[in-house]
């Protein structure tokens, strides 16, 4: 039996490696990606050579699948990206030796419905879980996740840290029951804000932190969930049955928290502005500035350490990793998202519909599948990852499905790329919100409670990314447009807590 096991990972290893180029054969030098940018514009395409594979070898051939998550990290909080007030080396490596998507969109601009949107393949017009507040994933078959379909696929499934298959739960077996094999970390969104939490929970069952009150103590979530990462992987490695893991870290969300040696390099660099209101919901922080710089220097430090263990275990070629965040940087806790001009060079951030608050930073990595140094414009969002990984482990896409599998971009494949016709989300916070995105066009409207086929803002956002010119007026054709999408996009909600009514 245990010969049988190590024929069947020899085989699946071998097909993998077998299209391969070579890992890194083509990689950029450290730098040059920041250098070929030039002033940084996200709408510019920058490729190197022909593609590696073709999308026929790749189909079907069950990668290992991890995709790490951030919690309101913004556009420009990478160096690679442009961030300027500190480094990311860990993820700046990642995207010299893969692909950063420059058009790329979260599920929404909180955290539920974004998340969602990520799991089921669904944008917000349809999804069950449309924003915040008490709500949770339904039994299947409502809500399929995509854990539970890689599962039927063959895969082993897991989730460690934020679930986000519920703002709000009480049910410690949710996840599993939801299609993940194995889960460790927060049950709701709200119990997340909290870096020393009293309780976590694992496959059901609750794991105390008597050392820790919530806003302080001596065990550090992020900490947790990378030694689990770490254990995982370890475990799976040698395994000849494919997995897919989600890592859905908490940094650089509020509470500002994180171990002193993280901050202590960017302590007196910034100016501060001390958060003192602790019945505001956030914990005090004497220095918010350098906290937020080093908590994302610790998603950083996370992101290096998963790499190097899949290098080191010898399957960073049988694994697909994806980098991105759940929406736009924040205003909250004692930061302000243009402290270190997080969303820069866009408008807004968290809970707007401009694309400060849903273009999000995505990085894939996949050593001999994806050309080192590649930078795509490809539009896409989080309702593509479902049908993306569909299509790597062999199975349909269902039609209740919006998303479109971005496996071609990844292979550098443009000729063989479906587009969509129009990106779509709506927000039910500050008067409700609609937003398209339709080519070079965006629409915004707003107060949609209040009149729900009020006026259309319209952006060009490739000649106008900080969508500071408002088009409406002299493009009425193109805002007719896509108020139709609007009106066919938009689904009436089937939970009682949301409605634009």
């Amino acid at each position: 039996m245990e010969s049988k096991n190590q024929e069947k990972n020899i085989t699946r290893r071998s097909f993998l490696r077998s299209t391969a180029f070579g890992t890194l054969a083509m990689a950029v030098a450290p730098g040059k990606i920041t250098e070929a940018f030039g002033n940084n514009s996200p709408n510019a395409l920058f490729t190197f050579g022909a593609p590696s594979v073709s999308l026929d070898e790749v189909k079907g051939s069950k990668p290992n699948i991890i995709f790490i998550m951030a919690d309101d990290l913004g556009y420009n909080d990478l160096s690679i990206m442009g961030q300027k007030r500190f480094r990311t080396p860990g993820l700046d490596r990642m995207a010299e030796e893969g692909m950063i998507f420059t058009d790329h969109y979260s599920g929404s601009t909180v955290c539920a419905p974004s998340r969602a949107a990520f799991l089921t393949g669904q944008h917000t017009g349809h999804l069950w879980q449309r924003g915040n507040g008490q709500i949770e994933f339904r039994p299947d078959p409502d809500d399929i996740t995509i854990a539970t379909q890689l599962k039927e696929a063959g895969y082993y499934t897991a989730m460690i840290g934020k679930s986000g298959l519920a703002c709000n739960s009480n049910n410690a077996t949710l996840p599993n029951e939801k299609g993940f094999d194995h889960f460790f970390g927060f049950l709701a969104h709200g119990a997340a804000h909290r870096f020393y939490p009293t309780t976590l929970y694992r496959n059901g069952n609750a794991v105390d932190y008597p050392e820790n009150s919530g806003r302080y103590g001596e065990t550090y979530t992020g900490d947790e969930f990378l030694a689990d990462t770490l254990e995982y992987l370890e475990q799976r490695g040698n395994e000849s049955q494919p997995f897919f893991l989600h890592l859905a870290i908490q940094q650089p969300h509020a509470d500002l928290a994180v171990p002193e040696k993280f901050r202590q390099p960017y302590m007196g660099q910034f100016e501060e502005n001390p958060w003192t209101q602790p019945n505001a919901g956030y914990t005090c922080q004497s220095h918010p500035a350098a906290t937020y710089a080093g908590m994302i220097s610790y998603a950083d430090h996370t992101v290096e350490k998963v790499l190097q263990k899949l290098r080191e275990l010898g399957i960073d070629e049988d694994t697909l990793v994806i980098f991105s965040s759940d929406n736009g940087s924040y205003s909250e806790g004692g930061y302000h998202y243009s402290v270190h001009e997080s969303n820069s060079p866009f408008r807004g951030g968290k809970r707007d519909f401009y694309d400060g608050g849903i273009r999000v930073p995505t990085i894939a990595w996949w050593p001999g599948k994806i050309r080192a140094g590649r930078r795509t414009n490809h539009i896409s969002a989080f309702w593509d990852f479902p049908p993306t990984a569909l299509e790597l482990a062999g199975k349909s896409i269902p039609e209740y499905m919006d998303g479109i599998s971005y496996l071609p971009t990844l292979l550098s494949r443009p000729e063989q790329q479906e587009q969509h016709k129009y990106l779509y989300w709506e927000f039910y916070e500050q008067n409700g919100k609609q937003a398209v995105r339709y080519g070079k066009w965006k629409g915004v409207r707003l107060n949609v409670k209040d009149n729900r086929y009020g006026p259309i803002e319209l952006y060009d956002t490739q000649n106008d990314i900080s969508e500071s010119s408002n088009l409406a007026d002299e493009y009425p054709d193109v805002v007719a447009q896509i108020a139709g999408f609007m009106e066919e996009a938009h689904e009436e909600p089937e939970s009682d807590l949301f409605s634009f009514d």
